[in-house]
């Protein structure tokens, strides 16, 4: 009974190891699988990478804006304050 069960293993492997219609056999059929799955994991993972480039340059602009910003406000105080330095020296000349 073992010896049959064997048997028809064996032959039920072997029926699964024959060639498709095109040609190709198991073993090329799992090597094609597995390029295809690596090829879809690449595409997939550079994807990712070219949304994470586009968000790091949107990141960027904006650190950029934003220092732009302020400096021209801190510009505008530093003027602001010496202007009230200035009429503060004024009237401190005009007491005299």
């Amino acid at each position: 009974m073992k010896a049959t069960m064997g048997a028809l293993l064996v032959l039920a492997v072997l029926a699964g190891c024959g060639r498709d219609d095109a040609g190709t056999g198991p073993a090329e059929r799992v090597g094609k699988a597995i390029d295809n799955a690596g090829a879809k994991v690449t595409n997939s993972v550079q994807d990712e990478l070219a949304k994470v480039d586009r968000a790091t340059e949107a990141a960027r602009d904006k650190v950029k804006g934003a220092t732009r910003d302020a400096s021209r406000g801190l510009d505008r105080a530093t003027d602001e304050v010496g202007k009230h330095v200035e009429r503060v020296g004024e009237k401190m000349q005009q007491k005299d």
